[in-house]
């Protein structure tokens, strides 16, 4: 099994041809962070004809933007009435409204630009992996169906029929969602902004960003940018101690093993209208298959500090409890990308100083909101409106023992993963 991100070699957009940045430049607005975020910004502004320029420390894509599970998943990770409670009425329930229409708004971008990501809209699959998992799924169901959103809460057979296994007896099915290859998503992406006039830089970290004059100087070690208006779309992937986004959330990971391709007599039962799945175990584990017919699992920890034999073995557990009826797997490759949590399961918006706009926290819903919230600072850039966004922007506190936060959370997920192999957990 080797490591590497399937996502890049199976991605049907093409990577972008793409400079270093080097000497002095100027535009209206500056852009650390090529990922999804970033580039959604980029493209806005670049479609409304304003000057902009980003930077990114690899390639495109590099981070968490290619390397995600490629759910097109609506709202949070937590259900809408913890959301209202959590943030407030208000602010809560314009989160579920602006991310819940997020989905609409991925596919949009993908039609209108012709991005070739293997995108398909049959929903997402939450699965219920005992009882108690059952009556959360209710729960989120009723608060959901409140609101008028278009899910459905199956349950025996035509559960079974979705998933491909008898182990489910219930399922939410979100018909807003559905699935994608991320890293051609996020090229897609990248090659629509550069159509439309914004400047991409690849291999350009940022290296640090002061004042100049009314507006902000980004450098890098061969460049800088002075613009007026600066983004910092750095999220899970922030490390320097000049970026302000890292004192707000703290760093997790989710790693993925997917199969060879399997045959159509073994895979044809298995999710066969091709949703993306996640069960409501304690450390959840998400399944997918892709355009080729491989079966993909995944979970929350870091794969690429573990023996590929752990990997395997954790794979092969979760395979066998969902899809007994599958012959041996051949697992082909494996790949883990990053996350920014946050306490709250909540994301932040805010401006770390004057003409600066920043945001982290997606908590594992990259795809949708990083496209949701490029978009709306695009909006607020060019109109001093936050209106678009799923927050307003206002001052944010940072994550208070971010690395007890962030060690806690990697112990708990080996210790679960431990006990999966062991046969200690189901």
């Amino acid at each position: 099994m080797q490591e590497r991100c399937l996502w890049y070699a199976t991605s049907p957009e093409p990577p972008l041809s793409l400079e270093a940045l080097e000497g002095d430049h100027r535009a209206d607005v500056a852009v650390i962070g090529g990922g999804i975020t970033g580039l959604s910004t980029a493209l806005h502004l670049a479609e409304a004809g304003i000057s902009v320029s980003l930077i990114e420390a690899g390639d495109i894509p590099n981070g968490g933007s290619g390397r995600n599970v490629g759910l097109v998943n609506a709202g949070l990770w937590i259900p809408p009435d913890d959301i209202a409670e959590t943030l407030g009425e208000v602010d809560g329930e314009r989160v579920n409204a602006t991310l819940g229409a997020a989905p609409t708004e991925v596919f949009s971008l993908i039609e209108r630009h012709r991005i070739d990501c293997h995108a398909t809209r049959t929903g997402t699959l939450h699965l219920a992996h005992n009882g108690k998992g059952e009556q959360e799924l209710a729960r989120r169901a009723a608060q959901f169906q409140h609101r008028g959103t278009p899910v459905e809460l199956l349950e025996g057979e035509s559960c079974w029929r979705r998933l491909g296994s008898q182990r489910i007896n219930r399922a939410l099915l979100d018909h807003r969602a559905g699935t994608l290859n991320p890293a051609a998503y996020t090229r897609g992406l990248a090659r629509a902004a550069h159509t439309n006039g914004a400047r991409l830089y690849t291999h350009s970290a940022a290296t640090g960003m002061e004042r100049a004059g009314d507006g902000w100087r980004v450098t890098t070690d061969r460049g800088s940018i002075a613009a007026s208006r600066l983004v910092l779309a750095t999220n899970a992937y922030t490390e320097d101690q000049w970026n302000h986004v890292r004192h707000h959330f703290f760093a997790g990971h989710f790693y993925q093993v997917a199969s060879e391709p399997l045959s159509d007599t073994q895979a044809e039962d298995i999710l066969p209208d091709r949703q993306g799945a996640w069960d409501t175990r304690m450390v959840l584990s998400s399944i997918r298959r892709d355009a080729d017919g491989r079966l993909i699992l995944g979970s929350l920890g870091k794969g690429d500090s573990k023996p590929a034999s752990f990997l395997r073995c954790w794979a092969d557990r979760i395979q066998q409890y969902y899809f007994p009826q599958l012959d041996t797997v051949n697992w082909e490759c494996a790949w883990t990308g990053r996350i920014a949590f946050t306490p709250d399961h909540t994301l932040r918006l805010f401006e770390p100083a004057p003409g600066i706009l920043a945001v982290t926290g997606y908590n594992g819903r990259g795809i949708t909101t990083g496209t949701v919230v490029g978009r709306g600072f695009a909006h607020y850039l060019m109109h001093d409106d936050d209106s678009l966004l799923p927050l307003p922007i206002r001052p944010a506190s940072p994550v208070r023992a971010a690395a007890l936060w962030r060690s806690a959370y990697e112990s708990g997920f080996t210790l679960y993963h431990a006990g999966q192999c062991l046969r200690l957990i189901a």
